[in-house]
């Protein structure tokens, strides 16, 4: 009996010491809170909204040590809306991110599956809207440029080099997956960022050909694509500068998309030949205390257009601003307001504001406002 107990022992701590090698980690993040908002085209509303500030998910992460630096990687995540308990990708069980890849010290990462591109992965982290946990509602109309990630990247190989004296770079191609149609809803990207102490600089490319969305493509019809297009072609550049508490962050992208036609998930319902959108944000976050920050951002977005009725060249300005307060490092409650206003395109599908996340509005004005709590895990 004693002999068993020790065999038991020694081979507990053999398994213990296996295991050690690998890990696998359940994490989430929950968001709900009361929004106003003064039109949502019928008039106002007040109500019970998820997902305002940042995604809510929950989802599994492991790695695996393969010996020499080498390391087995997965990601599955699913998005979800706790109003309801559904997902938010419809068919799904991990619609915001599934893949799996291998990654080394010297040799950099390489993952295949559903995944980010190099505009959320290299802009987003300057932009306020994908700050940290992100800021949905902060995000430039229509989130014309994916920096907010509404769409992922189906069928995608992604390629992330190491870290060479803070210079880092991107590359990642999806296929269309379609028989005698290789450019078919494909879609390609790559993006370089450089970080060297309080300095943060990037600049990224997006091209993906998804005229006629399907559940097989790069960009998949269950994503939220506003302006599915024969050609989407997003390109970027901006910088961030942290001192003390304080961080201030510039951003440019543009945006051009070619034979537009509404989607699904549009909340535009008109089509364009052309389409076009620059985006100049300027945000700054400021830590007043280890628990109490305050952020803020102002957008401003210059569009053009022609279509079979015409063409214009409507505009937005938009201003956020946010107060954020942590009971602890995993939960914090937060308030923001938001102000949109829209012009230049009057009598077109542009003529009302659209704050990200809401209902477009039927006059050029619109403003929110948020108080919620938001917990990790």
């Amino acid at each position: 009996m004693k002999n068993d107990i020790i065999g038991v022992a020694v081979l507990s701590v053999f398994a213990t010491a296996a295991h050690a090698q690998s890990s696998v980690t359940l994490y989430g993040l929950i968001d709900t809170g009361i929004v106003y908002t003064n039109n949502q085209g019928s008039g106002s509303a007040v109500q019970m909204q998820s997902s305002m500030l940042s995604n809510e998910v929950w989802g599994l992460k492991g790695s695996e040590d393969l010996g020499a630096n080498l390391h087995a990687i997965f990601r599955l995540e699913n998005g979800f809306n706790i109003q309801n308990g559904r997902n938010t990708y419809s068919g799904t069980m991990f619609g915001r991110q599934a893949y799996v890849g291998l990654q080394g010290d010297s040799y950099g990462t390489l993952t295949l599956g559903r995944q980010y591109d190099a505009v959320v992965d290299m802009l987003g982290p300057i932009a306020l809207a994908n700050n940290g946990d992100g800021n949905n509602l902060a995000a430039h109309p229509f989130d014309n440029d994916n920096v907010d990630d509404s769409f992922y990247i189906n069928n995608s190989v992604k390629y992330v080099s190491p870290n060479f004296k803070g210079l880092q770079g991107e590359a990642l191609y999806g296929f269309s997956d379609a028989a005698g149609g290789f450019s078919n809803n494909r879609a390609y990207s790559l993006g370089l960022s450089y970080s060297n102490g309080p300095i943060n600089l990037a600049a990224a490319y997006l091209q993906s050909n998804s005229g006629s969305l399907s559940s097989t493509g790069a960009v998949s019809n269950n994503d939220f694509v506003n302006f599915p297009a024969s050609r989407q072609r997003v390109m970027g550049a901006g910088g961030s500068y942290n001192f003390g508490p304080a961080s201030v962050g510039l951003l440019w992208t543009h945006t051009l998309l070619d034979n537009t036609q509404p989607g699904a998930n549009s909340v535009i319902s008109q089509a364009f030949n052309t389409l076009h959108f620059n985006n100049y944000e300027a945000n700054v976050h400021y830590a007043l205390t280890p628990s109490l920050s305050l952020a803020g951002a102002y957008t401003f977005t210059q569009g053009a257009f022609s279509s079979a009725n015409g063409s214009a060249n409507p505009k937005w300005h938009q201003v956020t601003v946010m107060v954020d307060y942590s009971l602890s490092k995993r939960t914090d409650v937060y308030a923001e307001g938001v102000y949109q206003h829209a012009y230049g395109a009057e009598g077109s599908a542009f003529t009302g504001a659209y704050i990200n996340g809401l209902s477009q509005a039927s006059t050029g004005n619109q403003v929110v406002g948020t108080v919620g709590i938001r917990t990790r895990f």
